[in-house]
């Protein structure tokens, strides 16, 4: 188009015009429509970059948004492995259990019905006991997000963006209970497996984007 633009612009037109005293005396100019095009073409390459330029920002900022959230997630999955690595007494929670914060340990594994849980009780290291889960969105019913409950009080820790997918995702734990006095029982380290898997549903993407992340945790604390 800019060649285009150029040549016609290179394109004028001479006409020549007698005066009084015999002499021809030239003029050069554009026609009517030689300016209309030009100008035509000038705004279709003006618009034409425009929308480029929009794009391009509009990409970079779904670029951040999403960076973001998935920063969000992975801290909360680094914030889960931490804590229950200083804790003790795990407890998975299957999801007919109506009292989350029980401190009795208990496993779910490949011997158990269920075989995995929908969170996990355990004594901090910190203070008390707390409890990881995947709940219902309190601002929308169909999405499942990350809870975590300390002394009472119950904290979301995935943004609303993020959907839990309950039915494949768990905690997994492992070598809960304490050996028994007279040495059997379990003597298996305390393990703890977290396994989440769903979408990102960002207002500006028609699409959701589906993740999956995976991280085990073994307990400090001698066990066996």
């Amino acid at each position: 188009m800019l060649k285009v633009l150029l040549k016609l612009i290179s394109l004028r037109k001479c006409k020549a015009f007698p005066i009084s005293n015999g002499i021809k005396k030239f003029t050069t100019g554009y026609t009517l429509i030689e300016t209309m095009i030009a100008v035509a073409l000038f705004i279709i390459i003006i618009t034409t970059g425009i929308g480029t330029l929009l794009n391009a920002n509009l990409l970079q900022k779904k670029s951040q948004d999403m960076r973001s959230i998935l920063d969000n997630l992975n801290f909360t999955m680094e914030d889960m492995s931490r804590n229950l690595r200083t804790g003790y007494d795990y407890r998975c929670i299957f999801s007919g259990d109506t009292d989350l914060i029980t401190t009795t340990p208990r496993s779910c594994n490949i011997n158990t019905i269920p075989t995995k849980g929908g969170g996990i009780s355990f004594k901090s290291s910190l203070t008390g006991q707390w409890v990881y889960y995947i709940g219902i969105n309190p601002n929308d019913s169909s999405k499942n997000s990350i809870f975590k409950i300390v002394n009472g009080v119950t904290v979301q820790l995935t943004p609303d963006e993020i959907n839990i997918d309950a039915a494949n995702s768990s905690f997994t734990v492992k070598g809960a209970e304490a050996p028994n006095p007279d040495g059997s029982g379990d003597h298996q380290q305390p393990f703890v497996t977290i396994k989440l898997v769903g979408t990102i549903n960002l207002n500006n993407i028609t699409s959701p984007s589906p993740f999956s992340l995976q991280t085990s945790v073994s307990q400090r604390q001698i066990d066996i």
